[in-house]
């Protein structure tokens, strides 16, 4: 089978590292999706194990399709009987560009009467009551080539299970992973962010340091389809297994709202890693650690002006002023901000651009000096 992993702009590299971690060694990247062979095995690890891809789809068919006669007649002649049930949810999820078939609506239309008309005829059954198994199909046309893909994630991979209240602006998971893979952050190196929110960061970085699968206690569409062997346990089992119990990592997360280190607390403890994160409602100007070495890692807020009225160009000032009494630290910070680095002050070692889901940010990163492998390290406080 040919898998494809949407990933989103700025982070193509960070997923293939991360196949590369898994065995998979390089894969290609085609307009933002990385291709790989598999089978349903290798569906179910990705999608357990993957941190930063957005999803796992099932490369169906690839064809011209500059008519909707030949859109219909491709997407007809998958075996589309071999996965879905007369019961089948079926949704559409299209694209075009660069293509004479633009209207992605109407696309979608052609090939889900396509889709329906096949089951039909295959399967006996006058109607699909659509009541049964989801199946997300992707129509993506790029330059006239239509490619048909089916989500075996279904939810994005970024929905690990942990965050379910809500907060302002939050960091999708999958990006607060690539920032974490970007950086120099170690399992045994400390970690604070002092810009918490509802606690992304800091608890994907202790999920990282503990070796725990993102998607190990989710479910995935794909489960839910004919043919699929049982293969979901096993990967469950792997992620178990390869669990890190050796070490306690050293996290702090720190937010000027109660509210917020509130939301952070219960996502934490959702997510089983509470007990090695340290909150606390602290004004981030106040922190500072006995430790020489560290990661310094956050999401600082975008809008121009803070709730209480103080100028964003001054908090990156601050948060500048903070960092300089951690003189051997690294910092990293996303921001959308667009005065960011100029307000903090210094010229940052590396810059990427990033998207946190649609919003396009920079992911700014200044390094500090790398410890001796013998360094003895303190506590941080917040």
């Amino acid at each position: 089978m040919k898998l494809l992993i949407p990933a989103a702009a700025g982070v193509e590299a960070t997923v293939k590292r991360q196949l590369i971690k898994l065995g998979y060694g390089e894969c290609p990247a085609v307009n933002g999706r990385i291709s790989l062979n598999g089978d349903w095995r290798d569906v179910a690890r990705l999608n357990v194990f993957l941190r930063s891809g957005e999803r796992v789809l099932l490369s169906l068919a690839e064809f011209p399709a500059r008519t909707f006669d030949e859109l219909y007649e491709g997407v007809a002649a998958i075996a589309w009987e071999e996965y879905l049930t007369p019961h089948a949810h079926i949704l559409l999820d299209g694209k075009c560009v660069r293509s004479t078939l633009m209207a992605v609506k109407a696309a979608g239309g052609v090939a889900k009467k396509a889709i329906v008309n096949r089951l039909r005829e295959k399967l006996g059954a006058r109607n699909l009551d659509e009541t049964g198994e989801r199946a997300i199909v992707g129509i993506s046309l790029v330059d006239d080539i239509a490619t048909v893909t089916l989500d075996t994630s279904g939810d994005g991979l970024h929905k690990r299970g942990y965050r379910v209240l809500s907060y302002e602006a939050p960091l999708r998971e999958t990006t607060a992973a690539a920032m974490l893979d970007l950086s120099f952050f170690r399992a045994d190196k400390p970690f604070a962010d002092v810009f918490c929110g509802s606690g992304t960061l800091p608890i994907e970085a202790a999920m990282l340091a503990l070796g725990i699968a993102p998607g190990a206690h989710r479910d995935f569409d794909f489960t839910r389809w004919k043919g699929v062997p049982d293969v979901l346990a096993e990967a469950r089992e792997e992620a178990e297994d390869m669990r890190r119990r050796d070490i306690v990592p050293d996290i702090f997360a720190g937010d000027l709202s109660p509210k917020a280190v509130s939301v952070a607390r219960f996502h934490a403890e959702r997510a089983g890693v509470a007990r090695y994160i340290r909150f606390a409602v602290a004004d981030m100007r106040n922190f500072t650690s006995s430790e020489r070495y560290g990661i310094l890692m956050s999401n600082p807020p975008y809008g121009e002006r803070l709730n209480h009225g103080e100028d964003l160009s001054a908090l990156y000032r601050d948060f500048s002023v903070m960092f300089r009494r951690l003189p051997d630290w690294s910092c990293y910070f996303l921001t959308s901000f667009r005065g960011a680095e100029r307000a903090f002050g210094k010229r940052a070692d590396k810059n990427r651009k990033l998207y946190n889901a649609n919003l396009e940010c920079y992911y700014y990163s200044y390094l500090g000096k790398k410890p001796p492998k013998a360094a003895d390290n303190g506590a941080v406080k917040g």
